[in-house]
């Protein structure tokens, strides 16, 4: 990865998977106060996240705060993340939907008490100023697996390869330091899922359920889950962290993932889930959607902790720049002045004096 400026301090997007986490999707309420609100907060993150996380040092508590496309112009202007724009919706076999979200917090940590406290602290700040579109407390399942059966994440880049999949760095030198992020809440039909035979499921997902040894490429399908989702630029492999969450209630009857899944450009995620939805080639879609439905889908830009840190609460968001004035079409001659002239070289009305 390109190497990102010493002073530039990332947000703790390649930290290693937990035991429990809480996503927290909210929107902004119209009004100068609610961006007033949610600028103070990115100030002073840090030294909350430092207050809560100081009960348990051992908890490993964590959070990144993601910023949506449209909360962009609002809280900061220009300049603006190169990748950044609302989710896209694919329409496909299945449907991934695009939902609202201005704000993302993604709160990890070995004990749901420290995500409780710190998601409890923050909606305090912004109390009367968001409002809440998704919240789900996920869960670690036995051994990394997902309710599904099968473990997941085992693709993951972990460390300096982690950083490097996720962390932006010359290719916009502005937010450098900074990551995307894509989130969807998936709901599984468990009891159609069940029905199916292992040997079956695991051609859907391209590996076996027992082991986690990922299938020979002769045994699994074009379809398969792992397959659809490998992809590759260049004949180099196009990475991204996943820290998905197992999520449910039983009372309710309601199982499910949350994917959450960060890289250094949006675009990576993006053909992923196009191979998912839509299929390489068209109609060749990934048959684990046949048994999982996304509910929820975001996007958000991860500014860096530095640019955190360093925002003021008070500042108005920049203006975009002007576009460039169009270049005047040629005029025709014209008929012959008082003075004999054409007019070649005078300054016609409203004309560019560039």
């Amino acid at each position: 990865m390109d190497a990102v400026l010493p002073s530039v301090v990332p947000q703790p997007v390649a930290a290693r998977l937990t035991r429990a986490a809480i996503f927290l999707v909210v929107t902004l309420e119209p009004g100068d106060d609610a961006e007033r609100a949610v600028r103070k907060l990115c100030a002073d993150l840090s030294g909350l996240l430092r207050a809560v996380g100081f009960r348990d040092l051992e908890g490993g508590l964590s959070c990144v705060l993601g910023i949506g496309s449209d909360a962009w112009e609002r809280l900061f202007g220009a300049p603006r993340p190169k990748g950044l724009h609302p989710f896209r919706e694919i329409r496909g076999r299945h449907h991934a939907v695009a939902t609202p979200g201005d704000l993302l917090f993604h709160i990890r940590a070995t004990r749901m008490d420290l995500c409780f406290e710190l998601a409890s602290q923050v909606m305090s700040r912004l109390s009367g100023f968001v409002t809440t579109q998704d919240e789900v407390h996920g869960f670690s399942y036995f051994d990394d697996r997902d309710l599904i059966g099968f473990v997941d994440g085992t693709e993951n880049p972990v460390d300096a390869a982690a950083v490097a999949a996720t962390i932006i760095g010359a290719e916009d030198p502005d937010f450098a330091g900074g990551s995307y992020v894509i989130v969807q809440k998936y709901l599984h039909d468990l009891v159609a899922w069940n029905r199916v035979p292992v040997a079956d499921q695991e051609r859907i997902i391209g590996r076996e359920k027992l082991s986690d040894i990922e299938l020979d490429d002769a045994a699994k399908p074009s379809y398969a889950h792992n397959v659809l989702t490998s992809i590759e630029e260049n004949g180099e492999p196009l990475e991204i962290l996943r820290d998905n969450m197992p999520f449910g209630d039983i009372g309710k009857g309601e199982f499910g993932t949350y994917f959450i899944g960060y890289a250094r450009s949006p675009d990576r995620i993006e053909r992923m889930l196009e191979n998912m939805f839509i299929g390489l080639p068209p109609g060749n879609y990934d048959r684990l959607l046949d048994f999982s439905r996304a509910v929820t889908g975001s996007l958000f830009f991860v500014p860096s902790a530095s640019f955190l840190d360093a925002v003021a609460p008070d500042a108005a968001p920049a203006p975009a720049p002007a576009p460039p004035l169009a270049a005047e079409e040629p005029s025709q001659p014209s008929a012959p002045r008082g003075d004999g002239s054409l007019g070649i070289g005078s300054l016609r009305k409203g004309a560019s004096h560039e």
